[in-house]
């Protein structure tokens, strides 16, 4: 197969699009590969080092309040169109895959006016605008979250789960925490608020850091690279017992992930898609500062189905934080039954199921 794929601007649309990627060349490993993505986007630097050929464009988002920069992201837009068009006569797709970000949107659309075989993929359960746009003129929607499956026309989509899930449930993991000064036979909570860190679970890890001192579990709090030195010289003179390891980031999370007993963190696509396809009971605080509130609904597909709690970011505090992982930590029996419930939404295949639905596409 050859195949342009395109998504970009997060880690939520770049990384299950290289998910789909390594599975097609696991199948056919003569397939080619093309990454359309954006200049400034996460993209440019994640997807070369995966020895993938990448292409970049130019293309910014819509503000959405009025602004003469909306002028030059309209210019940007078409430019990025034609220079699409070009890039996808000269390379001859099979399909077009856009996996979400501003950038997918000049790609797949150019793809569909050329006739080419088209394909998105929506993450979450609330659809981001790309992905609305696009709908009307794919082949065929993958969405993660079936809420979804409403936001779009219903004889396009296809359940798929996020590509992530397969990704991940794969992985052979033989990581320890002896790495970080912990104990491997001892149950760990990760807790962990993104990459760049989330200054109000920062905040209150560190008012709860008391709490979990001597407790019979590990906690690991991973404060962003950004955060970290703040939040050591927040915690200066209080004393971290050895069941306590503060750390700036984890590059690994996948090969980490299979020895966590507790996930605490935000409740992006990526996030859900990795926790539910291992089976990880969670504690989810969704973050209010993003689209139309998609992450409190993807946490709320967790939490009616008991995979998961929630706390709202405006009712965390240091106490609120520390109850609720210690009543969980505290309860193996209901941690079991959630990791199982969590287990049953998971989606260990997903990659597979994009790449059955893409080829399922005639015209």
């Amino acid at each position: 197969m050859r195949i342009i794929v395109s998504g970009g601007g997060t880690g939520g649309h770049i990384y299950p699009a290289l998910a789909v990627v390594e599975d097609l060349l696991k199948q056919e490993p003569d397939s080619k590969v093309l990454y359309v993505g954006s200049k400034r986007g996460l993209e440019s630097s994640i997807v070369p080092k995966q020895n993938i050929e990448f292409i970049p464009l130019e293309i910014q988002g819509f503000k959405r309040s009025l602004s003469l920069d909306n002028f030059k992201t309209v210019h940007l837009f078409l430019k990025s169109v034609r220079q699409a068009k070009k890039i996808i006569k000269e390379f001859k797709p099979d399909l077009v895959l856009g996996t979400g970000g501003y950038v997918s949107g000049a790609v797949v659309y150019a793809a569909a006016r050329l006739k080419v075989p088209t394909m998105i993929h929506e993450q979450n359960s609330v659809v981001g605008l790309t992905n609305k746009f696009l709908s009307r003129f794919v082949d065929e929607i993958g969405i993660g979250f079936q809420d979804a499956a409403a936001q779009f026309p219903a004889e396009k989509v296809v359940f798929t789960g996020n590509p992530r899930a397969q990704q991940v449930a794969n992985i052979h993991s033989d990581f320890s925490w002896t790495q970080f000064d912990l104990k491997d036979d001892v149950s760990t909570v990760l807790i962990f608020g993104g990459s760049q860190g989330a200054p109000k679970i920062n905040q209150a890890v560190s008012e709860a850091i008391n709490d979990f001192n001597d407790k019979d579990y590990q906690v690991v709090f991973v404060t962003g690279k950004k955060r970290y030195d703040s939040v050591l010289e927040k915690l200066r003179g209080q004393r971290i017992s050895p069941n306590i390891a503060i750390l700036p980031y984890i590059d690994n999370m996948p090969q980490v992930l299979p020895k966590v007993d507790l996930m605490v963190g935000r409740s992006g696509a990526t996030s859900i898609a990795e926790i539910t396809a291992l089976g990880i009971p969670a504690i989810l605080i969704p973050s209010p500062y993003v689209t139309a509130d998609h992450q409190t609904k993807n946490t709320m597909s967790l939490v009616n189905a008991g995979a998961a709690e929630m706390i709202k970011e405006d009712d965390l505090t240091g106490q609120s934080l520390y109850l609720a992982v210690n009543t969980l930590m505290s309860d193996d029996v209901k941690r079991d039954q959630m990791a199982a419930n969590s287990a049953k939404l998971g989606v260990p295949d997903a990659a597979d199921r994009v790449l059955d639905a893409a080829r399922s596409i005639n015209r």
